[in-house]
């Protein structure tokens, strides 16, 4: 793990060995990640990545396990796609003037055996505390391919508390407590209307545990039109998840039917942006 921090904001553990993902998140000394506070998803890679902050799903496939096309040995897409597990070329890592950056690209392998490549930028800055994420995924194969992706913001549902509620303006009423749905869990996923700077914006707190701050999320809204939410307390898990995601939850097939992929040509790449800040 690479330590990660600026003059102000959060102290992140960058995972090289995985994407340069999130692993540690630690805000006014607590580590809000849920650590191993999760479901066993039969994934090795995924397991992993799942007890850490924020992980990336994609570039190949997100959501659900679904046979290849053309395949005759039964092999599917992962249900998380095909990124964790990549290790990161890091490029450079930057404290200058309060501020934090670190560089990295990461050469991916899909499932169908094609290349391409996320390149990865992180910045903290120093003065407000805020984390920024910009990933460019560019088709690095010689076929024309659909394009996804996903990232799961995991948060440990134990320093979670009762006055903790979820609230955006593409919610139900602006908001509602983090215990949503029914018992030990629930899922969603709703279309994200664009605020400012063309982002869209969704909040999680206030948190006692880290000084009643509040986790607030935004998200480049073009290229990740839709939020998924996440919670699952079916012991031993303890979760929720703040998820921006390029496409809607629904199966691979519906979306290719609907003309709904994002398809790269060779060269072409996708650019996508998120930030997040504990206020």
């Amino acid at each position: 793990m690479i330590e990660f921090a600026a003059a102000s904001g959060p102290r992140l553990m960058l995972d090289e060995t995985s994407v340069l993902d999130i692993g540690g998140c630690i805000v006014d000394g607590v580590d809000i990640a849920p650590k191993r506070a999760i479901p066993d998803d039969g994934d090795p890679r995924i397991d992993h990545s799942l007890e850490g902050f924020l992980f990336t799903c994609g570039p190949d496939h997100i959501r659900h396990r679904q046979p290849i096309p053309g395949r005759s040995d039964g092999k599917v897409y992962p249900l998380h796609g095909s990124a964790s597990g990549h290790a990161a070329k890091v490029l450079w890592t930057k404290f200058e003037n309060g501020n934090a950056e670190c560089r990295a690209d990461i050469d991916i392998m899909t499932v169908e055996g094609l290349s391409q490549r996320i390149e990865r930028l992180w910045r903290i800055e120093g003065a407000t505390g805020e984390v920024r994420l910009e990933d460019r995924v560019v088709n690095t194969s010689d076929r024309t391919v659909p394009t996804f992706l996903m990232y799961h913001m995991n948060t440990g549902g134990k320093w979670l508390d009762e006055g903790t509620r979820l609230e955006g303006q593409m919610l139900e009423n602006g908001g509602f407590p983090w215990t949503f749905g029914e018992e030990p869990g629930g899922i969603f996923c709703l279309p994200t209307p664009v605020t400012e700077e063309g982002f869209a914006e969704v909040r999680l707190g206030p948190i006692a545990a880290i000084g009643g701050r509040t986790l607030r999320v935004r998200f480049r809204a073009d290229t990740l039109p839709y939020l998924q939410v996440w919670r699952n307390q079916k012991t031993p898990a303890h979760i929720i998840g703040i998820e921006p995601v390029s496409h809607r939850w629904v199966l691979r097939d519906e979306l290719e039917a609907a003309g709904e992929f994002n398809m790269l040509a060779p060269g072409e790449s996708r650019s996508y942006a998120l930030t997040f800040t504990f206020l």
